[in-house]
């Protein structure tokens, strides 16, 4: 009942608006900073406040409406972990990942199952950038571990230039590209993206990373800063980098074992395994009810059980 109450084409104005001031004040805050957030951030909500508003437009009409809901739905689902990467310029990206999701379940999206090929295509993007992300978080506890045990310069201090070097170029890309995968592949198979609580798990854990790491990487910036004149006592916030390093390692191994084990069975949001897609089955007899009276006459049509590709 809560979505219904959603209009999509005044969400879109809201958000317009928003974007608007938070591109405006992300592009004006002085000494940013992550200035290539900053500005990736500034032209993001540009292209949102854009949409937004050209979205409204076309929600309004007819011959519009269709492929501006198809438009809208795929940008917000690209665009609410996209503006976890913009949390590194400001803070106001938490309330636009609030608003994208509320646009999106306005919209109330229906996915197409993805064909054979393209399922394998996008089931070994995740795999692979999922395994990727790992290595990169394994090795970010090992040099988070260097830096606080560390005893010469050269190498404390290289430990914490590589583990800011590995935030940026190789954590955050890979957080970004595993969430848009990941949620691809559960919208575009039996699975779902809140179907079977294996899959909802590991979202979570994949949306709660990118929340842990915008405290992780001041933490990271100040052992660099610190650190770049001798050998310094890490302290506390050696401790804090190493545990949330050690943290990070383990949920993305539960993750992987959730994927292998897919334990927990189905959630309470689940569709009933008799109830086919968009069009009402009549179980019992396993005919479609609205199917034209003269199709079988003598033989039901057998219909096939929608969860049973589960594996």
């Amino acid at each position: 009942m809560g979505s219904k109450r959603l209009d999509p084409r005044r969400l879109q104005l809201v958000f317009g608006a928003f974007a608007l001031t938070a591109g405006t004040v992300t592009a004006l805050r002085p000494d940013p900073p992550h200035p290539l957030f900053t500005i990736a951030a500034a032209c993001g909500y540009a292209l949102a406040a854009v949409l937004s508003f050209g979205g409204w437009f076309a929600l309004r009409r007819t011959a519009t409406a269709a492929p501006a809901r198809t438009v809208l739905i795929v940008f917000h689902l690209l665009f609410v972990p996209a503006q976890f990467l913009f949390l590194l310029a400001h803070e106001l990206p938490w309330l636009g990942m609030a608003l994208s999701s509320a646009i999106v379940v306005s919209l109330k999206p229906r996915f197409p199952r993805l064909t054979r090929t393209p399922r394998k295509v996008w089931l070994t993007l995740h795999v692979g950038i999922g395994v990727g992300w790992l290595g990169v978080a394994t090795g970010m506890l090992v040099l988070a571990i260097v830096g606080a045990s560390a005893d010469s310069h050269e190498m404390q201090h290289g430990a914490y230039l590589m583990l800011h070097r590995f935030d940026l170029l190789l954590a955050i890309p890979s957080a970004f590209a595993t969430i848009v995968t990941g949620v691809v592949v559960s919208l575009g198979t039996p699975w779902g993206l809140v179907t079977h609580k294996w899959v909802l798990a590991k979202l979570v854990i994949a949306l709660a990373l990118p929340f842990l790491a915008s405290f992780e990487g001041p933490w990271i910036e100040e052992l660099e800063a610190r650190s770049a004149d001798g050998v310094i006592e890490t302290g506390t916030t050696g401790l804090l980098l190493t545990g949330a390093m050690g943290l990070f390692t383990v949920l993305l191994w539960t993750a992987v074992v959730l994927s292998v084990f897919k334990p927990g069975g189905r959630t309470p949001w689940a569709r009933p395994k008799g109830e086919r897609r968009g069009r009402p089955v009549n179980v019992a007899r396993g005919v479609d009810p609205r199917a034209p009276a003269l199709a079988f006459p003598h033989r039901p049509v057998p219909v096939s059980d929608p969860g049973g590709g589960e594996s």
